[in-house]
């Protein structure tokens, strides 16, 4: 994966600067997550990661937390293997402070406030884009810790181009996808199905049904857009993934769920300096759950969105932003909630500048929600090029994440009369580029206020309630080059996730983070063959606030390699924790040990 230089200085060094073999990231490429702009790479002040489609081919990811934890200040939580339930953190933060999009559609469960990354399929991804640090002031609720953005497969103009892929593996992993890209006139389009299924590993040993707890994954994609002579752009995009999922409690249980995102966009251009995006979408959080043959919950959840935004050229490098969004939260369930409805209405505005050594960035969003009225949240950032070869970053943001539809509403837990989470992000960075690689460096410090916990009354009762602060501090080290023929890069984080509050646990690390993470990949290619190796580490973590359960830190080794039979046949190989280690995420929940896949692809170029 490839660490963006951010500086109108990085150019020269990032065609050599650790590039996927298959494909580089072009010195021209945009991202979008930061600023909600197209924005070259060289010119974007956020600290950000891409991780395109030629890294998923050649890191050989099975999931998208595989991915994910990859890149710095990442944290994922897994309880038992592929397709069980997980959590992102970002920077220390709660899994429900990191905003998910998929082609710009907000996804996520409104009960839980959880994004079920575990169950995107992988080869309908394109492109990630992962943005450290808050954007509330341009998304509102949950992007306290940072913003992920997946967007699926696109085709292109030209003559139908078919991909497939077959991947077999330990403990009767079996997946398989095809589909077809291409274009007539103005049209383009993409269409995707794939398919996964494996018997798992037992997820709680010695608890429950001992017998392997599988998983099951049925998807498929459609993206397809229309340029018309005067300029206007129409695309829309349907993602529905299908799964079955088995886990223990006290006995073999199941969950069928379903993940949905529809979304229709209108690109159009009234005048030269003005462009408009309009966005309808929706996207589908739904799971029905047993244990054996009986039913015991179903939690249907949808999001509705609307979104009018207006990128103005005031003058070169100076682009101001305004928007409206207008989100619908629903549920409905076996649970009986007191309130299965809410709406959301944001207004947002933002100034991008670049003048001579000089970047930056003011941001501005008021959001109204019908469930705890008014929030005011904004974001400030600037950059000065000190040398030819070295940037200086500074930022400044607030954000807020709304409660959930269980914090609010679910019967004896649900608190309505509690208020939504907030915090003060400040973050310094400095970024260099030399002949040799690239590095950056990024210091952080977030004050998260009215943390939501649950609180116990006693007598068995538990109730949702403001009771909680947090204040994390952490630095990142990033690398990347290229020396004696090895593409390499690699991360380090160092943080402090420190809980707070005015309760017994004051002083005591927010539970599940680790205080160091480190990863490093290093890939070769000699001539039609291609090898590479991944380490990744992490620190000692509690599983419990009052931090008493302890989870060792851990190290797992990946060992990759393929070969190219032609442009568009080849066959791949991958050893994942190669030195079988023995780990956990969360307290009694087993990782999955050393594992062996191999992959047949077929790509027509």
């Amino acid at each position: 994966m490839k660490m963006l230089p951010r500086t109108p200085l990085a150019l020269a060094l990032m065609a050599s600067a650790c590039l996927s073999h298959a494909q580089s990231l072009h010195l021209d490429s945009q991202v979008v997550t930061a600023t909600r702009t197209n924005q070259s790479i060289a010119a974007n002040l956020a600290a950000v990661t891409v991780i395109d489609r030629a890294d998923i081919e050649r890191l050989q990811a099975t999931d998208a937390l595989d991915l994910l934890r990859r890149t710095p200040s990442v944290s994922i939580v897994n309880n038992g293997g592929p397709g069980k339930s997980s959590s992102i953190g970002i920077r220390g933060t709660n899994s429900d402070h990191v905003l998910v999009l998929i082609d710009g559609v907000r996804i996520g469960s409104v009960t839980s406030g959880n994004a079920a990354l575990q169950n995107l399929p992988m080869e309908q991804i394109e492109r990630i884009e992962i943005v450290r640090g808050p954007r509330s002031s341009l998304y509102g609720s949950e992007a306290i810790g940072g913003v992920i953005q997946i967007f699926t497969r696109q085709g292109s103009k030209g003559d139908p181009k078919p991909w497939a892929s077959v991947t077999t593996g330990s403990r009767n992993h079996l997946a398989g996808s095809a589909g077809v890209a291409g274009g007539f006139g103005n049209a383009w389009y993409n269409l995707g199905v794939s398919s996964l299924s494996t018997r798992g590993i037992d997820a709680r040993p010695g608890r429950g049904d001992p017998d392997n707890d599988g998983y099951r994954e049925l998807s498929a994609n459609l993206k397809a857009g229309y340029r018309f002579a005067n300029g206007l752009e129409i695309d829309g995009h349907v993602l529905e993934t299908h799964s079955s999922n088995d886990f223990d409690s006290g006995f073999k249980a199941n969950s069928d769920s379903v993940l949905k995102t529809h979304g229709l966009n209108a690109r159009f251009a009234p005048l030269d300096p003005w462009r408009v995006t309009l966005q309808a979408a929706r996207s589908e959080d739904k799971s029905d759950n047993f244990n054996g043959s009986n039913f015991t919950s179903r939690f249907d959840t949808r999001r509705d969105s609307f979104g009018w935004q207006n990128d103005i050229d005031l003058a070169p490098g100076q682009v101001l932003t305004l928007g409206y969004d207008h989100l619908i939260d629903e549920v409905s369930s076996s649970t009986d909630y007191s309130k299965g409805r809410r709406t959301n209405k944001g207004y947002y505005a933002q100034y991008l500048g670049q003048r001579g050594i000089h970047e930056w960035q003011l941001g501005l969003r008021h959001d109204d929600n019908q469930q705890h009225g008014d929030h005011t949240t904004g974001n400030i950032g600037y950059g000065i090029s000190l040398t030819d070869s070295l940037q200086l970053v500074g930022s400044y943001g607030t954000a807020f994440k709304a409660p959930t539809f269980n914090q609010l509403y679910f019967p004896g837990f649900g608190n309505p009369d509690i208020k939504e989470e907030t915090s003060r992000n400040y973050e310094l960075g400095l970024r260099g580029q030399h002949d040799w690689g690239t590095w950056a460096v990024n210091v952080f410090r977030n004050e998260v206020e009215d943390l939501i916990a649950s609180v116990n009354l006693g007598g068995g009762v538990w109730l949702a309630e403001n009771v909680d602060k947090a204040v994390i501090k952490g630095i990142e080290l990033e690398l990347a080059g290229h020396w004696w023929g090895w593409d390499v890069a690699s991360n380090l984080t160092l943080q402090d996730p420190s809980n707070r509050s005015k309760r017994a646990n004051q002083g005591d690390l927010l539970a599940r983070r680790a205080e160091q993470l480190f990863n490093l990949d290093v890939d070769r290619r000699f001539g039609r063959i291609g090898v590479g190796a991944s380490l990744h580490a992490e620190g000692r973590r509690w599983d419990n606030a009052a931090n008493t359960t302890d989870l060792h830190g851990y190290n797992t080794v990946d060992l990759r390699a393929e070969y190219w039979f032609s442009q568009q046949w080849r066959v791949q190989a991958r050893i994942s924790n190669l030195f079988d280690t023995d780990y956990e995420t969360a307290a009694s929940y087993q990782q999955q040990g050393r594992a062996g896949y191999l992959t047949v692809r077929y790509q027509m170029l």
